[in-house]
């Protein structure tokens, strides 16, 4: 096969095929949206929750300019097919988020088993209410290497010490 420039070009190719079409596609992404905001955390194909993801971060993005700017009212109206969700947007989620820019956490999972073998991924708001997908990592002060470690610095901090009297 021969390569020339035209193999190169997107052909206005952005986003992921998925479903039947662009509608489809609209749908889809405005049902996991919905379902996220809901639960704060779902499970579903990789592929979908990195393309949610963004969607997720800009709907809490516009959540922040508040519930008087009509912009952000628009985008809350389209994206949430449940519009019993859109005061938990605005009243929960938004003042959540206030200090911060990331709002999702993503973490694969196991690929499904029963039917296509489809690489999975938990998609979740931070500072949800379940327990945290990875374990908390346990601080290991007793062992040899940071105990060595800790005795290096100290007697660092008193090298700088004794030359900042002389």
């Amino acid at each position: 096969m021969r390569l020339t420039l035209r193999a190169f070009i997107s052909h206005g190719r952005v986003a992921r095929r998925m479903g039947l079409g662009p509608e489809s596609r609209i749908n889809m992404l405005r049902n996991i949206l919905t379902g996220l905001v809901r639960h704060e955390r779902i499970e579903t194909p990789k592929a979908r929750a990195d393309e949610v993801r963004f969607y997720a971060e800009k709907l809490i993005d516009y959540a922040k300019k508040g519930d008087t700017n009509e912009k952000s009212m628009k985008m809350a109206d389209f994206w949430l097919t449940e519009k019993d969700l859109i005061p938990k947007l605005f009243k929960v989620l938004a003042p959540r988020f206030e200090n911060q820019t990331s709002y999702t956490r993503m973490a694969r999972i196991p690929n499904r088993e029963n039917l296509d073998r489809a690489h999975m991924a938990v998609l979740e708001y931070k500072g949800n209410p379940f327990p945290p997908l990875y374990p908390v990592k346990r601080v290991c002060e007793l062992n040899l290497l940071n105990q060595l470690l800790k005795g290096y610095r100290e007697e660092k901090d008193q090298m700088l010490l004794k030359k900042k009297d002389l």
